[in-house]
């Protein structure tokens, strides 16, 4: 059900060059008509918006590649298209899908949406659109998508190498589709990396952003500056994570969320899990523990119990069993089940109490888990743009 034709777009732009860094714009420069439009200090400065700030609709995209996938791909397919239902029920969503995989993906999503699913033709390589979408950064009266130069995880030339020359491009294209202004990021990295409360303060781990497979030569500190710039940050709160074992390096998404400013979910993997993701959820409670916001304040921790991992065996080793890696829609926490009833249930009991007023519904996403990744993973938001002043 397509109820999003193109020629209902909108311009959603309306912002100046002087409501952020120059350095920030990258090779992107704002035209000068408008450039004249608008000041720092009527726009206000763009900011990273947190998850849970009003959205205008759910990016997502259809897995491309057999090769990738091989015979889990189907099963994928299906965790996607049930996904976007899902969200569906609370906001509208877009699909990206290659030309030749419009018409199956647009059958297969396009049952039972109460807003409305659109499938458009937007070339991708794989579903992970979190990383390789744009991260939009808002303000009063403006928004624009920061396109964070996806290299594939910076793992060409390893065992977790995968084609993504069209993920790559897909930033670009996409917020040209929608008539939003691009800013090219001082960095190299993924949405995966990136967590914020909206008030200025970041969540990232080391492993995945200070790694020279995405940013040599960059010291930590220039790392964090061009973040800063690109996202409109205030502080950077680091947790070191762990590079190398998985093709993350170890994303910040999966590990810990802003429920709000100074209040943070900290996933806590169950019994069974690996000794090395123990050391990184233990690690992290150390760093969060002794972290102030960019406001002072000491943060909250609400630990996220993950699944007896014994009890899902069978799901290979990447399979990812974070119910941290959920999604917040508008109204709605979407976060997956993983078939242990407990641990399944008391995952659902702390989400509903860390997001009052959102409904929690839950997901059996084996296919997507098997990947490696989660339904934040597959999900990009685009925030409504904040009343202007």
């Amino acid at each position: 059900m397509d109820v999003h034709p193109r020629t209902s777009r909108r311009r959603v732009l309306q912002f100046g060059a002087a409501a952020l860094p120059l350095a920030a714009l990258g090779s992107t420069a704002l035209p000068a008509s408008l450039a004249r439009t608008a000041s720092a200090a009527e726009t206000g400065t763009l900011r990273m918006p947190a998850e849970t700030d009003r959205h205008v609709r759910t990016y997502m995209a259809w897995p491309a590649l057999s090769s990738v996938w091989e015979t889990g791909l189907g099963a994928v397919r299906r965790d996607i298209a049930e996904v976007a239902h899902a969200i569906s029920r609370y906001e509208p969503v877009v699909v990206l899908a290659r030309p030749g995989q419009v018409a199956e993906a647009r059958y297969q999503c396009g049952q039972g949406a109460y807003y409305g699913i659109q499938v458009i033709d937007v070339p991708n390589d794989d579903l992970w659109i979190r990383d390789f979408g744009p991260t939009f950064v808002v303000a009063p009266g403006a928004i624009a998508g920061v396109d964070t130069n996806f290299n594939g995880w910076g793992k060409a030339g390893t065992a977790y190498a995968q084609p993504f020359a069209h993920d790559a491009a897909a930033a670009r294209t996409l917020l040209a589709e929608y008539e939003v202004n691009r800013i090219r990021a001082g960095f190299v990295g993924e949405g995966g990396s990136l967590e914020t409360d909206g008030e200025g303060t970041l969540l990232a781990t080391v492993s995945s952003m200070v790694n020279a497979n995405r940013n040599p030569g960059m010291s930590q500190d220039r790392v964090e500056q061009a973040m800063k710039a690109a996202l409109g940050i205030d502080k950077v709160i680091w947790v070191p994570g762990l590079a190398g074992q998985d093709i993350t390096d170890c994303h910040i998404d999966c590990l810990a969320r802003f429920i709000s400013p100074g209040r943070v979910i900290l996933d806590k993997p169950g019994p069974g899990a690996d000794k090395k993701w123990v050391a990184v959820y233990e690690e992290t409670k150390r760093a969060l523990q002794s972290a102030t916001d960019a406001h002072g304040r000491r943060l909250a921790i609400t630990e996220l119990p993950g699944p007896d991992r014994r009890e899902i065996r069978g799901r290979g080793e990447e399979f990812l069993s974070s119910y941290t890696n959920y999604y917040t829609a508008n109204g709605a926490v979407i976060a997956p089940q993983f078939g242990d009833g407990p641990a399944d249930g008391v995952a659902r009991a702390i989400l509903q109490a860390a997001y009052p007023g959102h409904r929690v519904e839950q997901l059996a996403i084996d296919g997507i888990a098997s990947g490696g990744g989660g339904i934040h993973c597959a999900t990009q938001s685009h925030p409504a743009v904040p009343p202007a002043v």
